[in-house]
């Protein structure tokens, strides 16, 4: 019986599911990982509630995902969680990995990806290495959240007198038209960390008028940049001969003065590195890992059930 292949890329603005079945393909998407609960109930009840939804029978599942901690980091635990007679594979892995070989496949070198939150990672020969992705307290430098959060910090001061005058306050007042109680509500909201990375886009249009909106991308994109260098260090690329293949991909990358930030700052801390145009996605690359060879950098981060290996 011929079955179809599920990919389900987990993202905390959207989990994007990619149906590929006899040639044809079909895309739909889901409300995004909630990364301060655990992940795979979750992604199973999305998964669940597709095949529930679809006429095809899915043989296998493979997901990339954020928020994915050690404990969970188990095919076969997701595996139990999927109700279906027909799914007999499942591959699970972090969303860096799958960023990566949507990117970059096989090649050596860094991917950083960044939307609401980021990661970055980095394949040498011997070795990979994986930079930040720690979530919007203790890191996601440079991401959507990162450059939201910034913007409301800079509202405030403006507001109280503390900081510089920036047009951010009448974006930010187009939400919360008082903000004195702007933090009360923020807090409240069940999609907090989306709202806060909402204001990346404004930020972003902002950059060539508004001197504070030009310094958060600036900062953000020399952030990003010094993810990519540290990973590429660690991998034992930060002397390699020639061009080494970088890639830079995710909504907060639109801006444009942020991604010149970011290549200007990059090339300062590795000259070496060669920004490449990016055609694949996170989701390519999560439907990658159900081909995955077996010798790649990147296997000892899967995590596969049924694949007979």
């Amino acid at each position: 019986m011929t079955t179809g292949l599920l990919a389900v890329d987990g993202g905390q603005s959207g989990i994007k599911l990619r149906l590929e079945f006899d040639g044809e393909r079909t895309e739909s998407k889901f409300p995004g990982v909630q990364t301060d609960e655990p992940v795979l109930p979750q992604l199973a009840r999305v998964i669940n509630e597709f095949i529930a939804s679809s006429t095809v029978d899915i043989g296998t599942v493979t997901v990339g995902t954020t928020g994915l901690v050690k404990e969970e980091h188990d095919a076969h635990q997701l595996f139990k969680l999927i109700d279906s007679a027909t799914v007999e594979r499942v591959a699970l892995a972090h969303d860096s990995v799958t960023s990566y070989l949507g990117a970059l496949g096989n090649e050596h070198g860094a991917v950083v990806a960044a939307g609401t939150g980021v990661v970055t990672l980095g394949v040498g020969p011997g070795s990979v290495a994986r930079v930040d992705g720690w979530g919007h307290i203790m890191g996601d430098a440079g991401s959507g959240y990162w450059i939201g959060q910034q913007a409301l910090i800079a509202v405030m001061r403006d507001f109280d007198g503390r900081g510089q005058a920036t047009a951010l306050t009448a974006a930010v007042q187009g939400r919360w038209p008082d903000l004195s109680e702007a933090y009360i509500d923020l807090q409240a909201l069940p999609d907090r960390v989306s709202t806060v990375a909402s204001f990346a886009t404004t930020v972003a249009e902002l950059a060539f008028s508004d001197a504070i909106a030009a310094q958060i991308c600036r900062r953000a994109g020399e952030e990003l940049a010094d993810s990519i260098a540290t990973a590429l260090r660690r991998v034992g690329l930060e002397k390699a001969d020639g061009n080494v293949p970088v890639a830079a991909i995710g909504g907060v990358f639109e801006g444009t003065y942020l991604k010149a930030a970011f290549e200007e700052q990059l090339h300062r801390l590795h000259p070496g590195a060669q920004i490449q145009s990016v055609t694949g996605s996170g989701l390519d690359g999560v439907q990658l890992l159900a081909q995955l060879p077996a010798d790649h950098a990147l296997q000892e981060l899967v995590s596969r059930y049924g694949f007979g290996n």
